[in-house]
Formats: structure tokens, C-alpha cells, sequence
């Protein structure tokens, strides 16, 4: 189905290959899992195989790959699509419509489908993702994990014969990861052929029929799942673990002294016809890390930016070491990375986005009466922590997903927060940059610093988190009385 015949391809303005020399076949009925570190081709390798290189990127591609029998180099990408079905790293890339109905529909509807049918099409790809509670949001309300099983969702109802998946697991829960693993399976089964690009590997034991790691554009090991057994093979490759135990039942849920850490008392907060996702929500956090963890769309990315103050509560105090601050004041004292990078990256050069960083974070601490006292770090010390000295003169958006996420936490570092909140941070991170990302928060645990990880990574879980803190809240107020009710009757 999909044939790769030694394929090697370079982007426009670039003076190496992407990928050099790859060779190696999906058939129907198959799935093969590629794995490597950041930087590797992985992704690229999704590109030629959906036809995105070189039909739209342009570059220079030799060797031939073929999709159904056609050589994609000779077949227009719309065609191509309607056999590969692909879902990006960043399912927001792929989106047409603002709500999710609108959005299952769309493509159905654009290939003339009938309305009777179009929406069968949507009740079943619904009903099999889990969306039916969601079917009348807008696509941006939703959180990523979600976003990827409208992508998932929208992709298999089309019923293409192939599947390329980039990072499908990246924004998954774990119990969502589980499901979409014998979705898979079950897709194999009735003949369709899967290409999945992921650094996660736990989770495809039992599917993956083969797996390929490559290394600077090249594949450098093939070989069933046990492959991966080789801890040589996976330190020198930069993986992740091949089997990951589930540390969620054993992490406490500690609170610190009121007048250490972080606090949030009364805390209520409901989106617009929504009912209340915190309702007199009280918690306490002390220093080191914390794991926040829950159900895709339990609340995780809202609480995080309720702390930050980027979004308001309706009610509800805040403390810091025992001192209550407006959301503005904790905000100047705390710094946020957000879950898509690419909302926190706006300069032209990777250097320039930690110097003005370091800048800003100079000025706030001349403004809090800190005085003229060096920085902490310094943009060197930042660039080689975080592995991007190479990159330093790259513009931002040009840079991996992985390396993206790394560069926004180095910039969040700049600032030398007394609070910091990660959403999802190795969500696209291979396992050498995972573990370089845990030392850092380990760093950061020893200095005091209270660290918030909103995560789904069993590995950065077992790492580096002492404790964790479980959405959904328990419900108080009118909501537990409601519920209180439903339950005795």
C-alpha cells in the first residue's frame, strides 16, 4: 500500500537530506511504527508519504514512493489523500470548520455526499470517538487530547486505505491511548495499512507488526517490537521506553503548610452554558513537583491558565507562600508554557526568543524592587541546557515539534519563576530530551520552586513527579447536593 523505493529528499534551502536512502513497505493489513530521535526525518518521512513532499513543500525528492500502486511524485495530492488518510502532530494544522459537528461533516459534505448520509457519517464517527458531548462546541474550546480524536474521528470516516498517523498519542490519556491502540487493531484486521510516527512505544506492544528507527535521515535499525528491548539500541537512539509502568494509583495527593507553596481557595469557574468545572475548589501545593493529572477535558489546561490569571475566575483566592495575590500579581511570579508552542513563539531567531525573555524578566524584577542582581541564567546557559545552541540562529517556526516545546521552556525558565505550570511538556519530546527536560524540573524542585507538569506521561510521571493532584475535583456546593440527590435516588 504504501512502498518506499530508496527514497531521498531535501527541502528548498536546505544543504542536506531530510532523509537519505529510505527503503521499506506498509501492506494492507500492517502496521509499522517509526521512532527516533527529534530531528531524524520521522515526520518528513509522513510528508512524502501522503505526498506533502514534494507535492506541496516543493524540495528535491529521488527515488520513488508509491501509494496504491501510484508514484505520488506523478499524482496530485487531493488524489493521494482520498488513500492516506493522515493526522499532523498539531490536529489543529488539518481543521476547517469552528465547531466540532461542522467539522466531522465538512469533508462529506464538500465531496457531495448527501445530507441523510453526511450525517450518519457524523453520529458514527461521534459515537466511536467518544464526542457525542462535545458535537455542539466550537473546535478551540476543546482540549488537544480531544482535538486529536476529532482529527482521528474525522480521518477514518472518510474509510481511506491507509492511515498515517504523526504523535497520535502525544494528548492522549492513557485509557484514550489504550482504545486507540485496538482501534488500530481492529483496523489492521479489516486490511487497511498504518504508518505511525511516534516516540511513545508502550503503547503499540502487540500491534506493531514492524518498527524502524532512524537517525540523522536514515534508517538505522528494522526488526519486530522485540527490537526495542535493546537498551544499547534505545540509549544511543534517544527512545523512549518500551514498556512503561502506570504510577498514577501510587502518586500521594500531599498539602503543604499554608504558608509554603502555592494555594487556591474557593475557586469557581464555569464556561459560558456550561456547567461549573470548579465549583468552591480549595487545594494546596507545596515546592518540587506535582503531577496534574486526569481525563482528556477534565479541566487540566483551564486550571492552569485560572492560575495564571489567563483566564478569570468567577471566585476564588490565591496564595503564595502564605501571602494572597491578585491572578495579575501571580502571574508576574509564575511563568506558563503552554501546550501548543507555537502560540508562545514570536521572534525571528531561537537566540532572540530566550534574549528577549531574559530581557522581560530583567525589567519585571527591576519593577518588583530586585534591583539591578544578574539574571540567574544566561541565554548560553539556557541554549546548551536545553540542546539548542545549534540551533540558536534558526527561526523558531522552522524547528521541530519537539524542539519547539524545548525552546518555550527555556524561555519560561528565563524569567526564574516561583511558580511554574508545564502543559503537556514532553508531549513530542523523544526520551533523551524527556530525561533532559526531568532534570530540569528536578533542578527547579530543589531550588524551592513549586512546579504545576499537566501530563499524560507515564515515563515524566515516574521520573521526576512526587506527588499529584487529580481532576475532576469532587464537587461542592449546589453541585454536590445535585449529585448527592442523583445518587440516592
Amino acid at each position: 500500500m504504501i512502498c518506499f523505493e530508496n527514497v531521498t529528499y531535501t527541502y528548498p534551502f536546505s544543504d542536506r537530506p531530510a532523509v537519505r536512502d529510505v527503503s521499506f513497505r506498509v501492506r494492507p493489513g500492517e502496521l509499522v511504527l517509526v521512532s527516533g530521535p527529534s530531528g531524524c526525518g520521522k515526520s518528513t518521512l509522513m510528508r512524502l508519504a501522503n505526498g506533502l513532499c514534494p507535492g506541496c513543500f516543493r524540495g528535491e525528492m529521488k527515488g520513488r514512493v508509491l501509494v496504491n500502486g501510484r508514484s505520488t511524485g506523478e499524482t496530485p495530492v487531493r488524489e493521494i489523500s482520498r488513500s492516506v488518510g493522515t493526522l499532523f502532530q498539531d490536529p489543529e494544522q488539518q481543521f476547517f470548520a469552528l465547531g466540532v459537528e461542522d467539522e466531522l461533516a465538512f469533508v462529506h459534505e464538500w465531496r457531495g455526499l448527501p445530507a441523510e448520509a453526511t450525517r450518519e457519517k457524523v453520529r458514527r464517527a461521534a459515537e466511536s470517538f467518544g464526542l457525542c458531548g462535545v458535537l455542539h462546541q466550537a473546535v478551540h474550546e476543546l482540549s488537544e487530547g480531544q482535538k486529536q480524536k476529532v482529527g482521528l474521528a474525522s480521518i477514518l470516516s472518510q474509510e481511506p486505505k491507509a492511515l498515517a498517523l504523526d504523535e497520535p498519542s502525544a494528548n492522549l490519556d492513557p485509557e484514550s491511548t489504550a482504545e486507540l491502540a485496538r482501534k488500530l487493531r481492529t483496523l489492521k484486521e479489516s486490511g487497511m495499512a498504518v504508518l505511525v510516527v511516534d516516540h511513545r512505544l508502550y503503547w503499540l506492544e502487540g500491534v506493531a507488526d514492524r518498527v524502524l528507527i532512524m537517525k540523522n535521515g536514515e534508517i538505522c535499525a528494522m526488526g519486530n517490537f522485540a527490537l526495542l528491548e535493546d537498551e544499547g539500541l534505545r540509549r544511543g537512539c534517544g527512545l523512549r521506553e518500551c514498556r512503561v509502568e502506570d504510577m498514577r494509583a501510587q502518586l500521594p495527593e500531599e498539602s503543604a503548610p499554608a504558608d509554603a507553596g502555592l494555594r487556591a481557595e474557593g475557586l469557581f469557574f464555569a464556561y459560558r452554558g456550561s456547567r461549573p468545572l470548579f465549583d468552591g475548589v480549595s487545594f494546596s501545593l507545596g515546592p518540587g513537583v506535582t503531577a496534574v493529572i486526569g481525563d482528556n477535558g477534565a479541566g487540566k489546561t483551564t486550571l492552569a491558565r485560572l492560575l495564571t490569571g489567563l483566564n478569570k475566575a468567577q471566585s476564588g483566592r490565591f496564595f503564595l507562600h502564605g501571602r494572597e495575590l491578585s491572578s495579575g500579581e501571580l502571574l508576574r511570579r509564575a511563568s506558563i508554557v503552554l501546550q501548543n508552542a507555537d502560540h508562545q513563539l514570536h521572534m525571528r531567531t531561537v537566540a532572540e526568543e530566550i534574549a528577549v525573555s531574559l530581557r522581560l524578566a530583567e525589567r519585571q524584577r527591576r519593577a518588583s524592587g530586585g534591583g539591578n542582581a544578574a539574571p540567574e541564567v544566561s541565554a548560553s546557559e539556557l541554549l546548551e541546557l536545553f540542546g539548542l545552541s545549534a540551533l540558536a540562529e534558526r527561526h523558531p517556526q522552522s524547528l521541530s515539534g519537539g524542539e519547539k516545546q524545548r525552546l518555550v521552556i527555556a524561555c519560561a525558565l528565563a524569567k526564574s519563576p516561583e511558580v511554574l505550570i508545564l502543559d503537556e511538556p514532553t508531549s513530542g519530546l523523544d526520551g533523551g530530551n524527556m530525561q533532559r527536560i526531568a532534570r530540569a524540573l528536578d533542578a527547579l524542585a530543589e531550588k524551592g520552586v513549586c512546579v504545576l507538569v499537566i501530563t499524560h506521561d507515564l515515563e515524566l510521571m515516574k521520573r521526576s513527579c512526587s506527588r499529584a493532584l487529580r481532576l475532576p475535583f469532587r464537587p461542592s456546593g449546589e453541585a454536590a447536593r445535585a449529585d448527592q440527590a442523583k445518587e440516592a435516588l
